[in-house]
């Protein structure tokens, strides 16, 4: 497998793993606040911003490493009662 593949491969997984959680949430399979939206959201941002460092990307670069910092906030934010 090509590297160029592999790197298609994880960003591919990486997306699927945002489309699940943004799907779901629409559907009302998943909620917002809960920990199994939050860690999709956090890990598939997460990878594609790492894809994205190489070759650098800014824009993409700025949107999924926010978006992998507020999911990871909204998991370890308090719960309100």
């Amino acid at each position: 497998m090509s590297i160029d593949l592999g790197r298609q491969l994880v960003s591919f997984a990486g997306a699927m793993l945002i489309l699940v959680a943004y799907v779901g949430h629409q559907l009302g399979w998943m909620n917002s606040r809960r920990t199994a939206y939050n860690v999709l959201n956090a890990v598939g941002s997460a990878i594609l911003a790492w894809i994205a460092f190489h070759p650098f990307q800014l824009g993409f670069v700025v949107l999924e490493a926010t978006w992998a910092v507020i999911s990871v906030w909204a998991l370890v934010r308090p719960r309100q009662a």
